[in-house]
């Protein structure tokens, strides 16, 4: 990817974390945009969006219908050629984190097996 594309990709994405953070207020949800993906035409964009907090898809629906809205500001807010389309896709990739984070304190949680006193000597002998 070129450097120019990936300037673009981090513009857009910032820009675009700023429009929505001011246009929409998501009660019990944290709604973030984790990555967009500007083609190299920049012609179209497929921006992900991560949604903590909630189950359901509903602030991926509102930015959706709000595209023409959230494409007009980014418009006003970048200099290129040409604004490219927006396509919000869903990001599950913070809510698996979270998954595994829990997933490991959980084996944390279980009992060990007591050592022998075969590997406390071997251990000692590392020291």
């Amino acid at each position: 990817m070129s450097m120019r594309l990936q300037k673009v990709n981090e513009m857009l994405r910032r820009e675009l974390s700023l429009i929505i953070q001011r246009e929409f207020d998501f009660k019990d949800a944290l709604v973030t945009i984790s990555e967009v993906d500007v083609t190299c035409d920049f012609k179209e964009a497929k921006v992900f969006i991560s949604v903590l907090g909630q189950t359901s898809t509903s602030p991926l629906i509102k930015i959706r219908e709000k595209r023409g809205l959230i494409q007009s500001r980014l418009g006003k807010r970048i200099t290129l050629k040409n604004t490219p389309v927006l396509n919000f896709r869903s990001d599950s990739s913070a809510e698996k984190g979270v998954e595994i984070v829990q997933l490991l304190e959980t084996v944390d949680e279980i009992p060990k097996a007591v050592p022998t006193e075969e590997e406390l000597n071997q251990s000692d002998d590392n020291l």
